[in-house]
């Protein structure tokens, strides 16, 4: 049995997708989401076999989507999309396969034959101008957001999840610090912590050795030993 799940932005096509699926047996669709962010989420909560991604949507299409995705979470990427064929030469060989709408059942089953098959994820990748993030997917106990990178203060994960602050808002993200410091300027600055250095104002140099960044707006981020010099060399760089 394969697990699928579906993210497109609009209702009628993924319930003519769970349509077709639903003649397959061996296909369980496991959820369905209406944005990015909720996809995020859904993949790393889920771990569903199969991701059926709408490239064009609002805010984070579906190649954005994907470069935010934890690799260690990747599953099989079948694009369903309205471009043409010509269009999707530009990226095809980056996804596990693509489904043109309206979906034609003998060319969904193409895709279900070969996912029946076992082959393992591909690994994807991206042109940089893609899976270099510009802003960070965020959500609150009752609103989904997206905050700008270059609004972002810091970084940082406990027990409750991975958490983004800038100087007017905050919220949790579904990506994680590994994924975040890969494809993002934030910097290491401690073992839970991500830092923008250019809203660092200061740093004050503690007497055990470690130390805290002091940001424009006040907030204080621990840094390390382990990274204190890094911290100081990019900041008389930057």
């Amino acid at each position: 049995m394969l697990s699928a799940l579906i993210i497109d932005d609009e209702t009628p096509s993924r319930e003519e997708l769970k349509a077709l699926l639903a003649s397959a047996s061996d296909i369980d669709v496991v959820g369905e989401c209406a944005n990015a962010i909720e996809g995020l989420a859904a993949i790393h909560r889920l771990r569903p076999d199969v991701v059926f991604l709408d490239i064009q949507m609002p805010r984070i299409s579906g190649l954005e989507m994907v470069g935010m995705i934890d690799p260690s979470a990747l599953p099989h990427i079948v694009f369903v999309t309205a471009f043409d064929e010509h269009a999707l030469k530009a990226f095809e060989e980056h996804a596990t396969d693509y489904l043109l709408k309206p979906i034609e059942p003998e060319r969904l089953n193409k895709t279900l034959e070969w996912l029946r098959c076992g082959a393992q994820p591909k690994a994807l990748s991206f042109p940089a101008s893609v899976t270099r993030l510009t802003q960070i997917p965020c959500t609150t106990r009752n609103k989904i957001f997206l905050i700008p990178l270059d609004d972002v203060e810091f970084v940082h994960t406990d027990q409750c999840g991975i958490h983004v602050s800038s100087h007017d808002r905050a919220g949790v993200t579904e990506l994680t610090l590994k994924l975040l410091q890969e494809r993002t300027a934030l910097v290491r600055c401690h073992r839970q912590y991500l830092v923008n250095l250019d809203k660092i104002r200061e740093i004050e140099l503690l007497d055990n050795g470690s130390a805290e960044a002091v940001t424009h707006t006040g907030k204080r981020i621990p840094v390390s030993r382990r990274h204190l010099r890094d911290i100081k060399s990019q900041l008389l760089l930057s």
